[in-house]
């Protein structure tokens, strides 16, 4: 089982960024995918979910209007849009597998996921 996350990087604030999550070694369609982030000294905090079949999305209040979650499941690949970003968006960036495939409208911290990436940096500079 692998998630891939990639396309962080250093971005000024009011900038954009969109995120990849490579999903391979399980049924990528069962699976609900989350989108957790930890900044330094922080708790890790969820912030986007997509569901599988009708995918259903699910924000967090600090990134709703902002960040986008969408999945190709062609592609076995989530994404995660970020538009506006804030330097209070710097942390590094999770994806994270959910069986059943259903998002808790409270995304916490996701001890409940069953599968993680392994992260990538985002730095949004001011």
């Amino acid at each position: 089982v692998q998630l891939v996350e990639s396309g962080g990087g250093l971005v000024q604030a009011g900038g954009s960024l969109r995120l990849s999550c490579a999903a391979s070694g399980f049924t990528f369609d069962d699976y609900a995918i989350g989108w957790f982030r930890q900044a330094p000294g922080k708790e890790r905090e969820g912030v986007s979910c997509i569901t599988s079949g009708d995918g259903d999305t699910y924000d967090a209040d600090s990134v709703k209007g902002r960040f986008t979650i969408s999945r190709d499941n062609a592609k076995n690949t989530v994404y995660l849009q970020m538009n506006s970003l804030k330097p209070e968006d710097t942390a590094v960036y999770y994806c994270a597998a959910l069986f059943p495939p259903v998002c808790h409208t409270i995304l916490g911290r996701g001890d409940e996921y069953d599968y993680w990436g392994q992260g990538t940096q985002v730095t949004v500079s001011s």
